[in-house]
């Protein structure tokens, strides 16, 4: 006989950055174990070091961080955290991006331009990373960036359960801020049987986040429009957006987004809103520090645990997607 056998069993580790440690704690209590104790500092220059103190040779290792702000930051530590794994032996690598930095950045707008998105992909894949959970990125190609499994979970059956149980269907129109979203749009009208709309929108290419709205196809009027997004980080498109549906008659505009990044103005800008809800997810950190009690935020983390165990236990995560139509 040649060769040692060995009878050792899979062993599942989940690790958490210090970007958003509330949602890392959710997903280990619906997984039903404790996130791994982690030293984490920065050094008086703002490098960071990182130790795990427990041994995680031959472990299947998941690694939870979102890039929140400062989003540089919490992406060098996930780097950095993915090579201590990979030089401590881990059997696998799982990094969980709930939010993925640079998204919007996923192609060249003009000449001279980086693909930041595919920067990152490359520097996940570099660092040790062996494959990519993460949930509603901006474009899906993105999923082409990195050179391994990535599994692109979506927050659609988590907000629009919510909308549905509280808003009267029949009343109901789903409405993409612009062309880019309607095909989630779409799928939104599938599951809550409602109509869809759009608001016609133009992006001063030169000036960030400069939007002018123009006009608003399918009919709102005496409607309660559900405006839906992956992302709100200014609140300038969406506020706009909603705007124009008041204008065409809507009675009620109410706001989905996964990402609620909801940054500079944002606060001012959703406080000043006649939209009554804003509904995120908790990807990020939750924006109570905006104390505005129209912002509604749903958890991700028993969506997220559930991938967790079908990547684990060699499942299927498309299963999953499969539930969510």
């Amino acid at each position: 006989m040649t060769g040692i056998k060995t009878t050792g069993e899979k062993k599942l580790m989940l690790f958490s950055g210090r970007a958003h440690p509330e949602l890392a704690e959710e997903v280990a209590h619906q997984l039903g174990v404790a996130l791994v104790p982690t030293k984490a500092f920065d050094f008086a220059n703002g490098e960071i070091y990182v130790r795990f103190q427990e041994s995680a040779r031959g472990a299947d290792c998941f690694l939870i961080q979102s890039h929140t702000a400062p989003i540089n930051k919490w992406i060098m530590e996930q780097l950095i955290m993915i090579d201590a794994l990979k030089r401590a032996s881990a059997r696998s690598i799982t990094v969980i991006i709930p939010s993925y930095g640079y998204a919007r950045q996923d192609k060249k707008h003009k000449g001279r331009e980086p693909i930041s998105a595919r920067l990152v992909a490359d520097l996940l894949k570099t660092s040790g990373a062996d494959r990519i959970l993460t949930v509603d990125l901006h474009t899906d190609q993105i999923q082409g960036f990195f050179d391994g499994p990535v599994d692109h979970l979506s927050a659609l059956p988590v907000l629009a359960d919510y909308v549905g149980a509280k808003v009267d269907r029949s009343k109901l129109t789903i409405v993409s801020p612009d062309a880019g979203r309607v095909r989630v749009a779409d799928r939104w009208c599938d599951r809550l049987d409602a109509p869809l709309a759009i608001v016609h929108k133009r992006r001063d290419k030169d000036v960030a986040n400069q939007v002018t709205v123009h006009e608003v196809v399918g009919e709102v009027r005496g409607r309660v429009c559900v405006l839906v997004d992956d992302m709100i980080d200014t609140g300038g498109t969406i506020c706009a957006a909603a705007d124009a549906l008041f204008a065409h008659g809507a009675e009620d505009v109410i706001v989905t987004a996964t990402h609620g990044i909801l940054s500079g103005p944002a606060a001012d800008r959703l406080k000043n809103s006649k939209v009554s809800e804003f509904i995120f997810t908790n990807t990020l950190p939750d924006p109570s520090d905006l104390e505005l009690d129209k912002i509604t935020v749903l958890s991700i983390a028993p969506m997220v645990a559930r991938a967790v165990r079908e990547v684990f236990e060699d499942g299927s995560v498309t299963s999953l997607f499969e539930e969510q139509q």
